[in-house]
């Protein structure tokens, strides 16, 4: 299996503060990996620092076997991984089509399996709001349109951090629905969220950090049945 994204022995700081202590972790083609922690143990720092947001201080990020370590994070996109953060930074003044077709691109291989068309299939609620600002969008709604922004660049790896945050149940379980048809057409997936549960289900392999290190790591599944390790390391 083809490893996409790879991290190894990475280090980044924030000032003084030694946020990311040392971690590695692979994520193969078409894997689903969960991102698991505590608020403030490193998560949006590790996904910011492989996208070239931060500096790394130390180790390597490899993509598809070539190191691009401090690589900026246009041309990470342009290697083919779609980014949506938390926040959802979406353009507020443009309308939702606008938001859509500026980053509509082929992938890095020249596929275009997600088009405009595609998209508002899988978000139904975007077709109906086409010409509505970003700001006039529900919470809900936003996040919809930065991950159909982000499935228009036609990434081998999407990357999903706090996309059900903030969000009212029925929507929560609308992006989860969607993250799930994502993940059976064959995207590699990087994802976090605080809902321990819901991202074991949704994921093949997952990791736990704690204080900027890897704790546990492992096949979704039996992360799942490790009650213990859960409540030990996330409290749940």
């Amino acid at each position: 299996m083809t490893t996409l994204l790879a991290l190894a022995d990475l280090h980044a700081h924030y000032g003084d503060s030694h946020v990311l202590r040392g971690i590695s972790l692979d994520i193969p083609a078409g894997v689903s990996f969960g991102l698991l922690g505590r608020n403030g143990m490193g998560k949006t720092t590790l996904i910011r620092t492989a996208m070239g947001y931060v500096r790394a201080t130390a180790g390597t990020v490899a993509w598809s076997g070539r190191t691009v370590t401090g690589a900026p994070p246009e041309r990470m996109a342009r290697l083919g991984i779609g980014y949506v953060p938390e926040g959802r930074g979406i353009f507020a003044n443009l309308s939702v089509r606008e938001n859509l077709v500026m980053a509509a691109r082929a992938g890095p291989d020249g596929a275009r399996d997600w088009s405009l068309e595609r998209v508002l299939a899988t978000f139904p609620r975007l077709a109906e709001r086409l010409g509505h600002g970003g700001q006039q969008l529900s919470g809900g709604e936003q996040q919809m349109l930065a991950i159909g922004r982000a499935l228009l660049t036609n990434p081998r790896l999407l990357i999903l951090d706090e996309a059900t945050e903030g969000l009212a149940p029925h929507v929560v379980a609308e992006i989860w629905r969607t993250v799930a048809a994502i993940r059976s057409t064959g995207i590699a997936t990087l994802i976090v969220d605080r809902n321990v549960r819901a991202v074991l289900a949704h994921t093949d392999r997952a990791a736990i950090l704690e204080k900027g290190r890897v704790v546990l790591a492992g096949e979704s599944a039996a992360l799942t049945a490790d009650s213990d390790a859960l409540t030990r390391h996330l409290g749940v």
